[in-house]
């Protein structure tokens, strides 16, 4: 028996089975008394029987008894937690279950069912308190049975749709919430059922009955119930509503992202496309950002002067859709309540057809009507929100491209948004945020999100403006230092480029120039300054003035370099400056000190080469063969350094060859190589290089130097030609004073058989003129050249060493006009020396008369 009463202590409490019955008649007096009940409340039948149920209970209990009966009545039946008396003065929890027991014409009577609740869990709770918890907590709870069924839900479910408790009992989750994953959500609970194993904290995202509108998360925890045998009776779970949560979480997830990937690039286009990037679908679904033109160009803004307004122009930099051809389309949204139009200090509804919103293609000027949104948003600074947009009212757009315009009702659109674009106190722009179809309308919360987001993006829209502004300075300042275009000549064919380290400001300090010299020659020049940045490129800029300087006076190339050495290092050291070893703060000259520089005269009409370097890589020379040499240039040392003179050297170069003129960065792989190894990596590119001239140099750069160089880059090809023998006439001449009309002859029957007897007066006057000047004032043998280029140049050749000069002679003075009417009637003139004495020159253009 002991083992008996003990399997059965351990089966469920509430268990009919297990309760002890006992009788009552109409009044509540026991008539009848059970074993059970004596073994309960250790009480045996007689002590019982004939006296009333209220003795049987704590005076708290007992005091009840009335209003049970009168619930016994109403509702035919009761059940609830009560507390017994036991014979030896002990308590004793119960369960009763008070139900009438009917006899055929006989007296009411009640039978009552009491189960020892001690041990069960829970048992000193009272009823009024377990009813409170169930009914008033906020915490959706339900139960469902092995079919998934509803058997039971509390009031507080209600609030997540589905209908009042009674209208669930017997239907399905999918039957009370159309349009939730009830897939999902039942996998959970079939699962439950199958394992035994509770799920705790399963979110659910989605949209229910209740708000179809807005989007809603929840945390559902799921455990089995389970009966005195332990078999599976259904599933009770519990729904807690966490979607402000979520959306808390989405907005942070949102700004994260926005701080990845807004602002990767210093573009300010990009960087308006990355905002609306960030922001579709996960937040509106389309998004367009128009910035005003003076931001987009680098600019600062333009004050306006009082009393004249200029309309701002706004063009639009960034859009996002989430349809894939840009516009937003999708069903008309459905009707609702027009929002409160919260934010800044509101404005005229001007929120009907969005043409330019959608359909603007990026660069394009975006127009917008006064008074719209998106023009009182950029006077302002202020935000502009409506919830619900009126599909009826004036239009934003000031035109429509292409025909009519599509209203937000057709495009679907029924929440906007327009945010300011300020950073550092300044407008650069709007950004408009639209929402259609089944999204939420824009709140207040979303509004505070959007002002984050486009704040985050200002700056980074601000960065690129200063940037660009910068950087457009700086390329200013090195298009102006370096050739547009190398000038037209018939010595060599060119092509060169330029690549700098420095990718984002496109500044260094090596150049490269081609200068036309007297005689149909050219000098050919590549110079480097050490560094990089704006100070190296202003550094390269004296320099590059000053070899141009030096060429005009039609020096060799060791003569250039070494005033061009005097004068990089005099200006250091008047200027005093010294660098700093905590910055770089260099001065133009001190930058200028040790830069390399090689220096190369090309003279076409023999095909000689003159070239000195000074701390520079010696130019490589291909043949018309193909094959590639270099040439053994004696090295001088860097500018400004100091040391042994300059050297030139001299050879000749067959028409068609090639001379590649280069700044050390071409040979240097970052890898610390040496210069031989350099040098062959730099022949088997120029050997393998195929195409046309022009794209060889910059498929030589293509292929020696990486994506990202460590070095300046400058390349400079030249491509020999050699004039014809019925270019050039020349006639040595006696040193007698009659020869200057036999000059003047010969060049004039030259002209002839040129074709060019237009210029036989002039050309006459200038021969009589250098020919007489060279009899009179120098020495040794004389020369006369005529060259037939781009211009006429006469030349006159003689052994001395002093050169003319122009003077404006007084009218009493007989002679000293010569140089005078040949500077009045030649486009140039000058002298140049030679080991063998000097040549004055003449040019006379083939184009007509000189202005």
């Amino acid at each position: 028996m002991g083992a008996q009463e003990e399997r059965s202590g351990d089966r469920q409490r509430f268990d009919v089975a297990d309760a002890a019955p006992l009788l009552l008649d109409a009044r509540g007096v026991v008539t009848s008394w059970t074993r059970g009940a004596e073994r309960l409340l250790g009480r045996p039948a007689s002590e019982v029987v004939g006296t009333g149920v209220a003795g049987l209970l704590v005076p708290t209990d007992a005091a009840r008894v009335p209003e049970l009966a009168q619930r016994c009545l109403h509702d035919d039946g009761w059940a609830g937690l009560l507390t017994a008396r036991r014979g030896d003065g002990g308590q004793v929890p119960v369960m009763a279950r008070v139900t009438p027991a009917v006899e055929p014409g006989g007296a009411d009577r009640w039978l009552v069912l009491l189960s020892d609740l001690r041990g069960a869990p829970g048992w000193d709770m009272s009823r009024t308190v377990l009813e409170t918890m169930l009914t008033r907590s906020p915490v959706g709870i339900a139960v469902v049975d092995t079919e998934l069924r509803f058997v039971w839900s509390n009031p507080a479910l209600t609030r997540f749709g589905g209908g009042p408790p009674g209208q669930r009992l017997g239907r399905r989750l999918a039957e009370v919430q159309p349009g939730v994953d009830v897939d999902a959500i039942e996998a959970q609970m079939r699962r439950v059922l199958a394992t035994g194993e509770p799920v705790i904290g399963y979110e659910h995202v989605g949209r229910l009955r209740s708000a179809p509108h807005r989007e809603t998360a929840h945390v559902l925890s799921f455990t089995r119930l389970e009966d005195e045998r332990g078999c599976p009776t259904g599933v009770y779970y519990t729904v807690v509503d966490v979607t402000e949560r979520h959306r808390a979480r989405q907005r942070l997830a949102l700004l994260d992202r926005a701080g990845e990937r807004i602002g990767r690039t210093l573009d300010i286009e990009g960087t308006a496309q990355e905002l609306s990037d960030v922001a579709v679908p996960d937040f509106a679904d389309l998004v367009t950002v128009d910035l005003l033109e003076w931001v987009l160009r680098g600019a600062e803004p333009v004050p306006v002067p009082p009393g004249e307004p200029a309309a701002p122009v706004l063009r639009r930099a960034g859009q996002r859709s989430v349809d894939p051809d840009g516009a937003p389309g999708g069903a008309a949204p459905g009707s609702g309540d027009d929002g409160d139009g919260v934010s800044g200090d509101g404005c005229d509804d001007g929120c009907g057809d969005v043409v330019e919103a959608a359909s603007v293609e990026v660069g394009t000027e975006v127009g917008y009507l006064d008074g719209s949104p998106p023009l009182h948003t950029l006077a302002s600074g202020r935000a502009w929100r409506r919830e619900r947009l009126d599909p009826a009212a004036s239009e934003w757009a000031s035109r429509a491209p292409g025909g009519r315009a599509a209203t937000f009702r057709e495009l679907g659109l029924h929440s906007a948004m327009v945010v300011p674009i300020r950073a550092r106190g300044v407008t650069l722009g709007v950004t408009t945020f639209f929402r259609r179809g089944r999204q939420d309308p824009f709140d207040a919360g979303d509004l505070h999100l959007a002002g984050d987001l486009v704040s985050r993006a200002a700056v980074c829209v601000d960065n690129a403006r200063r940037y660009t502004r910068e950087r457009n300075a700086a390329l200013a300042l090195q298009r102006s230092l370096l050739p547009r275009r190398l000038p037209e000549q018939d010595a060599v064919e060119v092509t060169a480029c330029y690549r700098p380290a420095d990718e984002l400001t496109g500044l260094g300090g090596d150049w490269y120039d081609l200068i036309p010299l007297s005689g149909a020659r050219v000098a050919l020049v590549v110079g480097e300054v050490p560094g990089h940045g704006i100070d190296a490129s202003a550094a390269m800029g004296r320099l590059r003035t000053a070899v141009r300087t030096l060429a005009a006076l039609d020096l060799p190339p060791d003569e250039v370099l070494a005033h061009l050495d005097d004068l990089v290092g005099t200006a250091a050291q008047q200027e005093g400056v010294r660098p700093d070893p905590a910055g770089d703060s260099y001065g133009d000259s001190m930058r200028a000190v040790g830069s390399g520089c090689v220096y190369v005269v090309y003279d076409p009409v023999d095909g000689r080469c003159a070239m000195a370097a000074a701390g520079h890589p010696a130019p490589a020379v291909v043949r018309p063969d193909g094959g590639v040499g270099f040439v053994e240039l004696p090295q001088g040392p860097p500018l400004g350094a100091g040391g042994p003179p300059f050297e030139s050297v001299e050879l000749t170069l067959a028409a068609g060859s090639t001379l590649v003129l280069h700044t050390d960065g071409l040979l240097a792989d970052g890898e610390g190589e040496d210069g031989g190894a350099g040098r062959e990596r730099l022949r088997a590119a120029l050997e393998r290089t195929t195409g046309s001239f022009d794209s060889r140099c910059g498929a030589v750069i293509d292929a020696l130097i990486p994506a990202h160089p460590h070095d300046d880059v400058a390349l400079l090809m030249a491509r020999t030609r050699l004039l014809g023998a019925d270019q050039v006439a020349d006639w040595e001449l006696a040193s007698d004073p009659a020869i200057v009309a036999v000059a003047r002859k010969a060049a004039a029957r030259q002209l002839t058989a040129w074709d060019l007897e237009e210029l036989a007066f002039t050309t006459e006057l200038v021969v009589s003129e250098l020919v007489t000047n060279a009899m009179r004032h120098a020495a040794g043998p004389i020369r006369l050249r005529l060259i037939r280029d781009r211009a006429l140049i006469c030349e006159v050749s003689d052994g001395g060493a002093t050169a003319p000069h122009l003077r404006h002679p007084r009218t009493t003075d007989e002679g000293g006009r010569g140089l005078l009417l040949v500077s009045q009637f030649t486009q140039r003139w000058g002298t140049r020396f030679s080991p063998e004495g000097k040549v004055i020159w003449a040019e006379q253009s083939l184009s007509g008369p000189p202005d």
